[in-house]
Order: structure tokens, then C-alpha cells, then sequence
């Protein structure tokens, strides 16, 4: 792999680090009542977004949705089957309770999301519309309209939000 390739793909790393993060910190400024400061680090966001995308298109990244839906199963799979597993075990024996419930969450919705990108991949054709929801707690994703309690998180139908 060149150069410019380890390089692109960590410049898209830390990019894609950033947007989360700047989300994270716009929501705790409006937490605190700084709507200014949360304007800003929302913009920043989306543009280290614009980033995050012009890297990984350099590096012929996207490809066809057919391509995306597998390469997105493959992630999801490794995640659940192999990567979180090994951070939840290393958590306990750490006594690192919050980090454990994290990656347990993660674990279990991580196999959810294969399944949704399974189940669009088999329906690439024919799929019928439909909303999806996302728990705030945990990540839980689920298709047409919120369970009454988060199977993951025992989170309330209510605090679930729309994708738009």
C-alpha cells in the first residue's frame, strides 16, 4: 500500500473522529445554554464531514450500493463477532463497568444493523419504504415505528428519534 494511502485512510479516520466529536460537544454546549458555540461546532462537523467524504472517494471507497450493503454487513459482522466481544471480556476483567454496558450496547445493535443491511440487501429490488428509528441510549435500530422499551436499553418509546 502506498503512502498516500495509509495516509488518506488515516486523514479519513481523523476526520470522521472530529464530526463525532463536534457533534458530542455541540450537544453539551446547548446542554449548557450556549447555542452559539454549538452552531459552531456543528459546522465544524459537517465540514470535517466534506473532508472525511473527499478522502474516502480518493481512495475509491464508495462503490455501488450492492458493494456498500456487503461491505457495510462485513463491518457490522466483525464488530459483533470479533471486535466487541474481545473489548466487553477486557472491560470486566478491568472492573471498567461503563465501558462494558458501551460496548455491550454497541455488540447487540451491531448485529441488528447486519441484519437491516441484510435484509435491504435481499430486497434491493423490491424493498418498500419504510422510517427508521434510533434509541438515543444504545443505538438500537429498528424499521416503522419504535417499540414501546428499548429491547437493548429499556429506553421509552418516546425518547426514540426519526431518521430522516
Amino acid at each position: 500500500m502506498s503512502k498516500t494511502i495509509e495516509n488518506l485512510k488515516e486523514a479519513f479516520a481523523g476526520e470522521s473522529q472530529a464530526n463525532r466529536k463536534y457533534l458530542a460537544f455541540a450537544k453539551q454546549a446547548e446542554k449548557e445554554g450556549y447555542p452559539q458555540a454549538a452552531k459552531l461546532f456543528r459546522a465544524a462537523a459537517e465540514a470535517e464531514t466534506v473532508h472525511a467524504h473527499a478522502h474516502l472517494r480518493v481512495m475509491d471507497g464508495i462503490g455501488k450500493t450492492v458493494e456498500n450493503l456487503k461491505e457495510a454487513i462485513s463491518g457490522e459482522r466483525f464488530e459483533f463477532k470479533e471486535m466487541y466481544p474481545a473489548m466487553i471480556e477486557t472491560a470486566k476483567e478491568e472492573g471498567k463497568k461503563a465501558a462494558e454496558r458501551s460496548f455491550v450496547y454497541a455488540n447487540k445493535v451491531e448485529a441488528i444493523h447486519a441484519d437491516l443491511y441484510q435484509k435491504a440487501l435481499d430486497n434491493i429490488d423490491s424493498a418498500k419504504e419504510c422510517d427508521y428509528y434510533v434509541c438515543p441510549v444504545c443505538g438500537y435500530t429498528c424499521e416503522n415505528e419504535p417499540p414501546e422499551k428499548c429491547p437493548v436499553c429499556g429506553a421509552l418509546a418516546k425518547a426514540f428519534s426519526k431518521v430522516e
